[in-house]
């Protein structure tokens, strides 16, 4: 891969949560080319069959694969736990999942009290009752499905009222429990880490994902020598959405990324 270097990388979610791993790549490796692909048409992917999350992850990843990208990366909880190990079986590239932090949190908590939020489909998956049997022994672990907070944030326009109110619901538990550290499960939480910290207090470590997986890109690029090397411009992001509305998409993008961003359709 070392002719490859100027390739993009590629990183899909369902909607517009793998956008805070975007960033994170971004901040972690500036010089790289990025697509992202937001499968928008089908989120959330938390609502969908085992085999419709499967298919459509082959089929996102199989666009990003055609546009020459030299790694993929599957910046959402629930592909992970569905598609990935399919992934892997059928592209010849370095593959990057995400999954919820609870060894770290639990390594770090002091009284052993973690929280988790995240979506229903991951917290009942085969992929995070491993992670809870292997690292969570040792710890007293309160866990929060928060239906809503995704279709909430997929919306164009101001709905604080309505993200605030789901919020004081779900994290209601965690108060009740006194935990020391908090995980988010699902990528899209990661642009309400400052309400939740509002909520929880400084006292509460949240711990999130995508500094990790931008982290781990990195290491996956340096050992096949496929970094891109700086080229004194700028590298290029491309956005990509399955949603027909494609000015509707663009608007709930350019809110979260603070920036006025085209999406393609993809």
């Amino acid at each position: 891969m070392q002719a490859d270097r100027s390739r993009p990388i590629g990183v899909f979610d369902s909607g517009i949560g793998g956008l805070s791993v975007l960033r994170a790549i971004r901040k972690e490796l500036p010089d790289e080319s990025l697509i992202y692909f937001a499968d928008s048409a089908y989120a959330p992917y938390g609502d969908r069959t085992d085999s419709e999350i499967i298919q459509r992850s082959r089929e996102v990843t199989q666009t990003l694969v055609a546009l020459d990208c030299k790694a993929i990366v599957v910046a959402c909880n629930t592909a992970t736990a569905a598609a990935v190990a399919q992934l892997r079986s059928e592209v010849d590239l370095p593959i990057i999942g995400i999954e919820p932090g609870v060894k770290p949190a639990v390594e770090r908590s002091l009284s052993k009290r973690v929280g988790i939020l995240a979506t229903r489909y991951t917290l009942s998956s085969a992929k995070y009752r491993s992670l809870v049997e292997r690292f969570g022994a040792t710890a007293e672990i309160t866990v929060q499905a928060c239906p809503g907070l995704v279709e909430t944030l997929e919306l164009p326009g101001d709905h604080s009222l309505r993200l605030a109110q789901l919020l004081d619901t779900y994290l209601q538990p965690m108060r009740a429990a006194k935990i020391d550290t908090l995980v988010l499960g699902c990528t899209h939480y990661s642009f309400l880490s400052e309400a939740i910290r509002t909520r929880l207090g400084t006292d509460v470590e949240i711990l999130d994902t995508p500094g990790a997986v931008a982290r781990e890109v990195h290491r996956r690029l340096a050992e096949v020598s496929a970094l891109a090397q700086c080229s004194g411009t700028l590298p290029s992001i491309r956005y990509l959405t399955s949603a027909k509305d494609l000015a509707h998409s663009s608007a709930v993008v350019s809110k979260l990324m603070e920036s006025n961003i085209v999406l393609e359709h993809g």
